[in-house]
């Protein structure tokens, strides 16, 4: 009995070393990828009277490992020092506990308990909506042999104007569609100009060949 304890004894550990070694491999990240999910910044203009998306990803480091996620944003108005909570989503239960929010917040990310997308719908935005928004994520992984529980937040700083803005860029680039349009209009005039000049030349100088044939043909005959 005595050997068949130490017999069982060594197999539970090294069961328990086997699944720590496991845990441990798979909390290592491959890389430093993240493979299926990319964390993409928000938005940060909307448009006074109109929705707008808030956008929100924390990604796991490892996609086999089950995970749950409990989402809550919170906003802090501009000139203000406090966040209200706004919105919270633990799957399957949203809420928007807060009144001047209330029915004007929808939930657009992940639908189930793996949250990596924590994207909120505001509808009916007006200036007073204008702020810090902090996005927090509360994750759970769920290991063989222990659970591994880890917060991240993101701030997204919105401002709500009246009227949509151009970006830069989109300026930038019908400046140069305009440009690029004019210079191709001129490129072709001038071809236009050329193969005119061109076959003009040629035809002036096919009628001075002919003209000089009719009059060797003239020479020649009165000549006999």
């Amino acid at each position: 009995m005595f050997l068949g304890g130490i017999g069982q004894g060594f197999t539970s550990s090294s069961r328990f070393l086997r699944g720590l070694l496991e845990d441990l491999e798979l909390e290592r990240p491959l890389s430093g990828c993240w493979g299926g999910c990319a964390e993409v910044d928000s938005l940060t203009e909307a448009v006074d009277g109109e929705g707008f998306l808030l956008g929100c990803i924390s990604c796991k480091k490892r996609e086999e490992v089950n995970a749950m996620a409990v989402v809550d944003w919170f906003f802090r108005p501009q000139g203000h020092d406090n966040y209200s909570h706004i919105f919270q989503y633990d799957h399957p239960t949203a809420l928007s506990p807060h009144p001047g929010f209330a029915g004007r917040v929808s939930w657009r990310g992940t639908l189930d308990q793996d949250v990596q997308i924590g994207a909120i719908f505001i509808s009916n935005l007006t200036a007073n909506d204008s702020g810090t928004y902090r996005c927090r994520f509360h994750r759970t992984l769920f290991f063989s042999l222990y659970n591994q529980e880890s917060t991240v937040e993101k701030v997204v700083e919105l401002q709500v104007v009246a009227e949509a803005q151009r970006e830069v860029t989109a300026v930038v680039a019908e400046i140069m569609m305009y440009v690029l349009i004019v210079v191709l209009q001129l490129w072709l005039i001038l071809v236009l100009v050329y193969c005119y000049k061109k076959i003009s030349a040629e035809q002036e100088a096919r009628e001075a060949r002919n003209a000089l044939k009719t009059q060797i043909k003239y020479a020649l005959a009165y000549s006999l």
